[in-house]
């Protein structure tokens, strides 16, 4: 479900590799990065590792295309392709089905990296693959995962009956996907006692993508006791819980952990604050009056 950081930066050789380029954030990629992960996707010959680092590449928002969905679907739907492979090819299918989903096909920025047709026809795609009791576990609970980041109606049922099957791993996919789909309070909240800390993050997650005010509580615990719990949940706390409540308390805590000495919790609380709405616009005139030009809203 997670996709993995590409944050440092190696020295980019002459002829370009699958490390260099997992090693480098993509607004630095060559433009013919794209070129390079629908060559290596293609050859069935290329090394196992190189095929799932282009695959897990090629989702990216800076280089896929309905070329590369194309190649994409291609793989998932061959049973004769590796299981993780295929897992990995479905979820990089969620970036685009999301931008789409969010986007507008008519702007002229081009802020929707696919057509329309290619929109619908990762949707259909999905659905019947989801459908079909043969694919493998892995790569089916990767297909939900991807395709609820543009909601259809056959999605409640799908995640109903995920997380109804007493299956530790389906139930993480049916938590994560709550998320993006609507209806699913009760289940969040039971699973924000959770003893399993991935699906207790996965809630966590839901929660504050949905809104969910009862659960506000829980996470203004997680975040006062930071020394109780580990760090990815106490992150994914800090950005959920400024989605559900924007009062004085939430706000003033999130400002406070902006001024932490941990990088990672002082980017996430900055991050809530600004999903939240609470910065306003920068300011010139009255940054230059030596004013409070931008920042938090008291």
């Amino acid at each position: 479900m997670k996709q993995k950081s590409r944050t440092q930066t190696k020295t980019r050789p002459k002829d370009v590799d699958m490390e260099w380029l997992a090693a480098t954030p993509p607004w630095e990629w060559p433009k013919n990065a794209g070129e390079k992960f629908q060559e290596v996707l293609t050859d069935v010959g290329a090394s196992a590792s190189d095929r799932l680092l282009a695959a897990e590449m090629a989702g990216d928002t800076v280089v896929v295309n309905d070329e590369m969905v194309e190649i994409l679907m291609g793989i998932l739907g061959r049973a004769d392709e590796a299981e993780e492979l295929r897992a990995q090819t479905a979820i990089s299918l969620g970036p685009a089905l999301e931008s789409a989903e969010l986007g507008d096909f008519d702007d002229e920025i081009g802020s929707v990296p696919i057509s329309e047709e290619m929109f619908g026809k990762i949707q259909r795609f999905l659905q019947v693959l989801y459908h079909e009791q043969s694919i493998p576990k892995l790569v089916r609970r990767r297909i939900l995962e991807a395709s609820v980041r543009a909601q259809q109606d056959w999605h409640v049922d799908a995640i109903r009956e995920a997380y109804a099957r007493g299956d530790r791993d389906w139930k993480l996919t049916a938590v994560f996907a709550m998320r993006y789909v609507r209806g699913f309070e009760p289940e969040i909240l039971e699973e924000l006692k959770s003893t399993d800390e991935e699906i207790h993050i996965e809630a966590v997650h839901a929660a504050g993508s949905q809104e969910v005010d009862a659960a506000w509580a829980h996470l203004w615990g997680i975040i006062h006791k930071p020394s109780e719990t580990s760090k990815d949940l106490l992150l994914a706390a800090i950005l959920a819980i400024g989605n559900i409540r924007q009062d004085t308390d939430t706000l003033e805590m999130l400002n406070d952990l902006v001024d932490s000495k941990d990088q990672d919790i002082s980017e996430a609380a900055d991050e809530a604050l600004s999903m939240a709405g609470a910065y306003t616009e920068f300011d010139e005139d009255a940054y230059l009056k030596d004013e409070d030009a931008s920042g938090w809203i008291n």
